[in-house]
């Protein structure tokens, strides 16, 4: 009786019945912990292959469910996670990613639970906020070179095909494309003339194919003169008029003794250069650098001192016009296929004309006012040599292929430094050739300037910096 009556024993029993449930259930909270945490190094990892899709969009859905899944994996590091699945679901301006895989738990295993699923959800989003760009590219003949001009078309039109996807709505993008050479072309005519255009350059330098003989000998000038006699900065109309010549009048002779002897006068004049009115009709929209220091800023044209000059463009076939800003891409793809080299080399007016593009200021209107709201102006410079040539070097020119040109860097430092002042972002992209340094310092950070080695990797160049501009933003 008394062993039935003994309760010592009991509460071993109860104990041990008790503590299966207990260790489950910590079992059970351990696997949890476990699988929450390869929860947050998924989601981390999902992120990652947020980021390497938007630098690759737009791509086919079968390469970019590879790219997301690769850096998926790497990011992921080792796990013991199984039946991962990846989808990718791409859509104008962002992406949804979502990944699942299943956990097999150590210790709730033994109590049935089989495996715990775990997944995580991340979009990508590029194009948040407004961008305007103006593309700032070189057009000078040496982009007729081993294939550059080729180059330069697809890498622009890989550019215009990454930005135009960043845009969800109208509007949330913009381009501009400047073409230069010396000088660019306002896509203006002499039938068109904008009251901002100034002549005097023009009556005192151009010249139309009869003023020229085939000695390219000057004929406008009383006295003639050849071209390449002409020093560095001096105008035509200012060299004419200081040239002199001698002859006697009264008499027949070839020397101021002969002349006096005969009877006649011997007489000295200047040279006279002959304008006409009429030639300005031969003007098809190019202009030159305004005067100092206009030529590196925005400011408006409103007098003399601040119009462009017109100027003769380097080919009966100009270089192109340039392209207000604007999100038809129809448009700006039919300009990116179209361009053509002539001409020299003047980095500054492609800058000075890129802002231009970029600012309400003067010439374009098109151009949203600076401190707009989540707005974002950028300025893509692409040249693939030297300063060569401006409305100072005429009729002349640098070496095309360097050292830097003395004149004319200053002036594109002073614009890049002008342009950053302005809060626009500047890209610069050398390719093959050009003043490493002079192009270094004018991009806005080091990281904004690609030194392009051949034309097969511009596209890449192009690409990863319109990547950089669709400003991705990760939501969860």
């Amino acid at each position: 009786m008394r062993f039935w009556r003994d309760h010592r024993g009991n509460v071993a029993i109860m104990f041990a019945l008790a503590v299966v449930p207990v260790v489950g259930a910590l079992g059970a909270a351990l696997d949890y912990s476990l699988a929450n945490s390869y929860r947050t190094d998924m989601q981390k990892a999902l992120d990652a292959a947020a980021l390497a899709v938007s630098k690759v969009m737009p791509m086919e859905q079968e390469a970019l469910d590879k790219v997301a899944m690769q850096y998926f994996t790497a990011s992921l590091g080792n796990h013991s996670l199984t039946n991962i699945k990846l989808t990718v679901e791409p859509e104008q301006g962002h992406a949804k990613l979502h990944v699942r895989g299943d956990y097999t738990p150590a210790v709730a295993s033994l109590f049935g639970i089989d495996r715990f699923e775990v997944g995580v959800n991340s979009e990508a989003r590029w194009g948040i906020g407004k961008v305007e760009v103006a593309l700032v590219l070189d057009q000078s003949l040496s982009m007729d070179q081993s294939g550059r001009i080729d180059a330069l078309r697809a890498a622009t039109l890989q550019f215009l095909t990454v930005i135009k996807a960043t845009a969800k709505n109208a509007g949330d993008a913009r381009v501009g494309i400047v073409p230069f050479d010396g000088m660019v072309n306002t896509g203006y005519t002499s039938k068109n003339t904008p009251s901002w255009i100034r002549w005097d350059w023009w009556d005192a330098n151009a010249l139309a194919s009869n003023d020229v003989n085939n000695n390219s000998e000057v004929t406008r000038c009383t006295i003639k003169f050849k071209l390449n006699n002409v020093p560095a900065g001096k105008w035509l109309k200012k060299y004419c008029e200081e040239q002199t010549e001698s002859k006697c009048q009264g008499a027949t002779a070839s020397s101021s003794s002969q002349c006096k002897t005969k009877g006649g006068k011997w007489v000295t004049t200047n040279g006279v250069w002959t304008s006409s009115q009429n030639i300005r009709s031969q003007w098809n929209g190019c202009v030159y650098d305004r005067n100092k220091s206009y030529d590196v800023d925005d400011t408006a044209p409103t007098d003399n001192a601040t119009y462009y000059p017109a100027a003769k463009c380097y080919s009966t076939t100009p270089v192109q016009a340039m392209t207000a800003l604007t999100d038809n891409w129809s448009t700006l793809e039919s300009r990116a296929k179209a361009l053509d080299p002539t001409g020299y080399t003047n980095i500054t007016i492609g800058l000075a004309w890129g802002w231009h593009v970029l600012s309400k200021t003067g010439v374009f209107t098109e151009g949203a006012a600076y401190g707009t709201e989540d707005l974002t102006k950028y300025i893509i410079l692409m040249t693939d040599g030297y300063n060569t040539k401006n409305v100072w070097k005429e009729p002349t020119a640098c070496p095309t292929n360097g050292p830097e040109c003395p004149d004319m860097d200053p002036r594109t430092t002073l614009a890049c430094d002008n342009i950053k002042a302005a809060k626009i972002q500047i890209y610069t992209v050398r390719l093959i050739n050009g003043n490493e340094s002079l192009l270094k310092g004018c991009a806005t950070s080091p990281g904004m300037y690609y030194d392009v080695k051949s034309t097969a990797d511009l596209a890449s160049a192009f690409k990863d910096i319109a990547s950089q501009i669709a400003s991705l933003h990760l939501s969860k």
